[in-house]
């Protein structure tokens, strides 16, 4: 979710905020200790470490595994083990939230710096590079349309189900006979891996990891500058985006293409702000070429190019706005060229909306009025999932319409105005998976934030990741399940803000922390 304060100066922000932090969080009495915080970055890594053990009987595991199909340990992949892998999974994942609210309570009271943040993080991602696929199968999917497109075969007419092999077998059902939804740079790049590493599943998991974590470190790289135009601070910006359950658990122990594409949007949004607004807008159309997600920033980086020049409005929209869609035609034809495909993603865009949750607000609408009309007719709900969907659609292009007016100014405004559209583009969407979260925060991270604000996130990025199972199957509709996420979530995002939530400690009189450097 974007930032509920107004845009403030980098360095007026983190007095204000950490006032307030220790006017609303408790330590209990305990001392904060910074600015490494080691025994909180040895919690996460337990965490993370668990979460690498449990994928290999709870998570996205292979059809056959050449590893884990003979011998003692093909027991965790069947009955009894099974499950004990997954309750190793949901430990490991609980330790590694208790893990990352530790250290945003440093990151708010000011006493755990950029460093800290850095070194949590890279602790936490390591073990995640050699997990199986955490949460999602769609790494699988990345392979299987790499392979086709290696085989001559284009993959937005035909799905991985039109091979056979070890790469196929693994797709999820859902994907088998679906056209790839992605631009033809990551067809291009999927080719490349699959290139590399052949009918090896495994290999190929790992080298798709390390591809896409190209896009985490572009983010990373590019965070300094974004606080730097946009007020933020550098602490919590990566904290949100590097040390997150969301990434670790989602981006990274996935993988997902989006942890690549929202990477080179973030450098190409520091370029632009920079003055470099060709290369810029280049770049983010590279990053469209991924997932067409980051092109709905194409157009608030043109008033940001405008806002820079001379003359009327329309006349600076102008001289801003050809020069940008000659770049974006350039950028993403070469694109093209080089994956050897054409246009066919656009239609299969919509491949997604084949799932059905109430992630969705649109499809979640659609559902609860089907299930009110249901208790008195006998319909089918398709109809209703449609029609809410198209609400949605309705009302996010109005959002988009609006909000890329009022950013007509250009500056510091029309990227906060960005980010809130990137967040509407997951909330709207037909179809709402987890990581879409990280969309927004991508550019969001770089802006003032409140503590509270931030508890918000918190608690959105524990309920979504609770909404799958390790295995990358909805759990939406386990109901006992979503209540303990929902338990979870709420309390995470409370101990964010308070050192304990539920009262099991003896009250302790709130320890004002003061401001220092981080």
């Amino acid at each position: 979710m974007p930032p509920t304060v107004p845009t403030a100066s980098a360095h007026d922000w983190p007095e204000g905020t950490s006032e307030s932090a220790a006017e609303r969080f408790s330590t209990g009495g305990r001392a904060l200790r910074g600015p490494l915080p080691l025994r909180t970055v040895a919690l996460g890594a337990i965490g993370s470490v668990l979460l690498l053990i449990g994928s290999f009987g709870a998570a996205g595991t292979l059809v056959h595994d050449p590893v884990l199909d003979s011998g003692p340990l093909s027991v965790i992949r069947y009955g009894h083990g099974k499950d004990l892998a997954t309750a190793i999974v949901y430990l490991g994942f609980g330790l590694l939230v208790w893990a990352w609210i530790r250290l945003g309570r440093g990151v708010l009271a000011d006493r755990v710096g950029s460093r800290g943040v850095l070194l949590a993080a890279a602790a936490w991602l390591a073990p995640m590079l050699v997990a199986a696929p955490m949460f999602t199968r769609d790494v699988y999917s990345y392979l299987g349309q790499g392979l086709l497109a290696l085989r001559g075969f284009d993959p937005y007419r035909f799905g991985p189900g039109l091979l056979t092999g070890p790469i196929t077998e693994n797709v999820h059902p859902t994907w088998q006979t679906t056209p790839a939804p992605y631009g033809p740079l990551f067809i291009g790049i999927a080719k490349g891996v699959v290139l590399v590493t052949g009918d090896d599943v495994i290999a190929g998991v790992i080298v798709m990891r390390l591809v896409l974590l190209i896009g985490l470190a572009m983010l990373i790289a590019a965070l300094p500058g974004l606080v730097r135009h946009l007020g933020g601070r550098l602490p919590v910006a990566l904290w949100l985006v590097a040390a997150s359950p969301m990434t670790v658990v989602h981006l990274v122990g996935g993988p997902h293409n989006d942890m690549l594409m929202i990477g080179m949007l973030a450098v190409g949004t520091l370029l632009v702000l920079d003055g470099r607004h060709a290369a810029g807008i280049a770049l983010v159309s590279l990053a469209m070429a991924v997932k067409a997600t980051a092109g709905l920033v194409l157009p608030f980086l043109v008033w940001v190019w405008a806002s820079r020049l001379s003359g009327t409005l329309p006349q600076r929209f102008l001289r801003a706005a050809v020069p940008g869609v000659a770049v974006f035609g350039v950028s993403f034809g070469a694109s093209m060229l080089a994956a050897k495909v054409g246009m066919g993603w656009l239609p299969a865009l919509s491949a997604p909306g084949m799932i059905v949750n109430y992630l969705s607000a649109p499809t979640g609408l659609g559902q609860a009025v089907h299930s009110l009309v249901s208790m008195f007719v006998d319909v089918d709900r398709t109809p209703f999932v449609e029609a809410g969907r198209t609400v949605g659609s309705l009302v996010l292009a109005a959002v988009i319409a609006w909000q890329w007016w009022q950013a007509r100014h250009g500056g510091v405004d029309a990227l906060r105005r960005a980010a809130i559209v990137l967040c509407a583009g997951a909330l709207l969407s037909p179809t709402v998976l987890p990581w879409y979260l990280t969309w927004g925060v991508a550019l969001g991270c770089a802006l003032p934030w409140t503590p509270r604000a931030l508890s918000w996130v918190v608690g959105s990025s524990v309920a979504l990741v609770l909404a799958y199972y390790p295995d990358g199957e909805q759990a939406m509709y386990n109901w006992p399940l979503v209540a303990v996420g929902i338990g979870a979530a709420v309390l995470s995002g409370l101990s964010l803000l308070r050192f304990d939530p539920l009262g099991l400690t003896e009250p302790a009189e709130p320890v004002r922390v003061p401001v220092g450097a981080g």
